[in-house]
């Protein structure tokens, strides 16, 4: 028997036959029970790495193995009340029963398109942490001051999803604002959520410092980049790298201008460079650059494998060319708009305080919508 894992799933035609959806998730359902099978032999609970793999497939099988098992209940319960109604003559219990087979049947067509979604190919990065790297653009000051907000926003953001926040780096200036930040959300599944804030960030708002009153119009990029795990082979060459050490600066913090903590990366072959000095060891500064370097270069093949599948990255959504102006925040409207899936929403205030996991789900609706359709066309 052929076995599908959930991540190599595809509708319609392999390799010459046409594969039903249900006979996937036939075939997943008995791959599930081999799996909880597995887990109770002794020879893998002495193999750590055997024993990772299968509580990982079996984490990833959980949703689809039940949402069909209720599936299955529910299409039971529509035959029966169908076969119930066949039966009863009387007319109370007939309601009765109508009133059963249509809830019934109404969840069937919600199950069915829940699986469609869960049977979608899934994203490898989606449960990996991330780094995020947010840098000012046009607008001078109000772009750094933009920038240090919308760090902000994901900091809160994260903190109410239970993520914890590391700041890798980050060039503040004087009045408050930033340059640039880069900083690790460790969480279970942030990949799956924040990619959908790569691209360009635009405020429309009155600066602190316009004394007409007129609208400034300014902008930030932001960066999302999964963490790269050991399994991932990012090769980093000797020959191709430079690390200087540097005594840290900016404000505060006992060995800021004491010590020589902070480290940067030169990344020859892509004239990438890289710094981080928010921890007091040279030591740990120097692993957090190396996180940076091999975030970035792994982000750099990622989006040259999407510009190779043009076509396919066009169909999704938030997974495309980082200079695409993603989000407005009209400051004096309140308004905050996604141009990618024309969604406006006006709490403004409340997006600024980290509440943004409304335009975050209907990014995820909307993507995986596009790929039902792209999918349906093959």
């Amino acid at each position: 028997m052929v076995r599908i894992s959930p991540q190599n799933i595809r509708f319609g035609v392999e390799k010459g036959m046409v594969i039903n959806m249900f006979d996937r998730l036939e075939d997943l359902l008995i791959r599930f029970e081999e799996i909880l099978g597995e887990l109770h032999e002794p020879t893998v609970a002495n193999n750590q790495e055997r024993f990772r793999k299968l509580m990982k497939e079996q984490s990833d099988l959980t949703p689809i193995v039940e949402a069909y098992k209720e599936y299955k209940k529910c299409r039971q319960d529509v035959e029966d009340s169908l076969a119930m109604l066949d039966e009863e003559s009387d007319e109370e219990m007939r309601d009765m029963i109508k009133e059963t087979l249509n809830e019934s049947r109404n969840r069937v067509q919600e199950l069915e398109q829940e699986l469609k979604v869960l049977l979608l190919p899934k994203d490898p990065n989606d449960d990996k942490n991330v780094i995020v790297e947010i840098r000012a653009g046009a607008g001078g000051d109000e772009a750094a001051l933009f920038a240090a907000e919308i760090y902000r926003m994901y900091v809160h953001y994260a903190e109410g999803r239970h993520w914890r926040v590391e700041t890798m780096n980050v060039d503040e200036i004087g009045i408050g604002g930033m340059k640039e930040v880069q900083f690790m959300i460790n969480g279970q599944g942030a990949y799956s959520v924040m990619k959908y804030e790569s691209g360009v960030h635009r405020v429309q708002r009155v600066p602190e410092t316009e004394s007409g009153g007129r609208i400034h119009t300014s902008t930030i990029s932001v960066a999302v980049m999964p963490e790269v795990d050991e399994d991932i082979d990012i090769k980093i060459e000797d020959k191709d790298i430079r690390i200087d050490v540097m005594r840290a600066s900016g404000n505060g913090g006992q060995c800021v201008n004491t010590t020589d903590s902070a480290v940067r990366l030169t990344h020859y072959p892509t004239g990438i460079v890289v710094y981080s000095q928010t921890e007091k060891s040279q030591i740990q500064n120097k692993a957090k650059a190396f996180a940076l370097l091999k975030a970035k270069l792994y982000d750099i093949e990622q989006q040259q494998r999407h510009d190779a599948e043009a076509e396919l990255r066009r169909s999704q959504i938030g997974t495309g060319d980082r200079s695409e102006k993603i989000r407005t925040y009209n400051f004096p409207q309140g308004r905050v708009t996604d141009h990618r899936i024309g969604l406006t929403i006006y709490k403004l205030d409340k997006v600024m305080n980290g509440d943004i996991q409304e335009i975050l789900d209907a990014c995820i609706a909307a993507d995986q919508a596009a790929k039902l359709v792209k999918m349906n066309e093959n």
